[in-house]
């Protein structure tokens, strides 16, 4: 997971550093796997603009991802490691003893013709799926289940890691990636090791054009609106609107969001660090 760094040949190069894609072994997904992914560009079912920001990007196909891994104690052995435009991470494909293929989120260091189980008194190995009741202690996990028999819900991006702190009752106690610590129930499953892409952070686009081809538009900041638009707009020159916060009003820096009253406030143990 090596970076390029480009020589300023043009404008667009010059800031420009991205991955080096030499883990990736195959150009072309398996297309048993591939489903269609429409875009709106931000428009509604009568053709308004409903969200703004959004707008053309490159064509993709959405590749069909096991979050579940609910095939138990069937070996698959790794056959391609993959790119995949709908996420952060590489992607691989395994193929089971019994001859179905599917997609997984690739950790850092899985190899091609690699060999994984997931399962009861399955060997905490990379890319191994394991319930978190077998985990050991300081171990390295992603793809976190939430509920049991979900799927994996939490730790997906490129880079992320947990860590399994201990276990108290019926629950773990997980390190989660933004400092938080949490209870989870230990029927929960979670794969060994950490997301692969790891420098996915420090790649530069250079261009604004990289970021059209995401579909994303330009988005202007606030204070450079009228104040018809936008609460922090207005003001000669450049000056500052205010208070921060949204286009609707709603505080942005220090102001809680989240209910006081959330039913999962109880199994949070400490919360993420600002």
């Amino acid at each position: 997971m090596a970076l390029k760094k480009y020589k300023p040949t043009t404008p667009g190069q010059r800031f420009k550093v991205i991955s080096t894609y030499d883990e990736i072994t195959a150009d072309v997904p398996e297309k048993s796997l591939l489903a269609p992914s429409k875009r709106s560009g931000g428009r509604n079912n009568e053709g308004r603009m409903t969200m703004r920001y959004l707008g053309g990007g490159h064509k993709q196909m959405y590749r069909i991802i096991d979050f579940k891994r609910d095939k138990e104690n069937i070996p698959a052995v790794v056959k391609t490691i993959e790119y995949d435009p709908n996420r952060t991470s590489r992607i691989a494909l395994v193929v089971y003893a019994d001859g179905e293929k599917r997609y997984i989120v690739a950790p850092h260091g899985l190899k091609v013709g690699q060999t994984i189980l997931a399962g009861k008194g399955v060997a905490p190995e990379i890319g191994n799926t394991l319930y978190l009741s077998e985990v050991p202690f300081g171990t390295v996990i992603h793809n976190v289940e939430l509920r049991p028999g979900q799927g994996a819900k939490m730790v997906r991006s490129a880079g992320a890691h947990a860590q399994l702190m201990s276990r108290d009752g019926k629950f773990a106690i997980l390190k989660m990636p933004s400092g938080e610590t949490r209870m989870i129930l230990q029927t929960c499953k979670a794969t060994i090791g950490m997301v692969s892409n790891i420098d996915h952070s420090l790649e530069s686009y250079g261009k604004a054009g990289r970021t059209r081809w995401l579909g994303r538009r330009p988005r202007n900041r606030g204070v450079t609106m009228n104040p018809v638009d936008h609460p922090m707009g207005g003001g000669e020159g450049k000056a500052s609107g205010g208070q921060p916060r949204s286009r609707k009003g709603v505080p942005s820096k220090g102001y809680k969001t989240r209910a006081r009253k959330n039913q999962s406030n109880k199994y949070i143990i400490e919360r993420r660090k600002k």
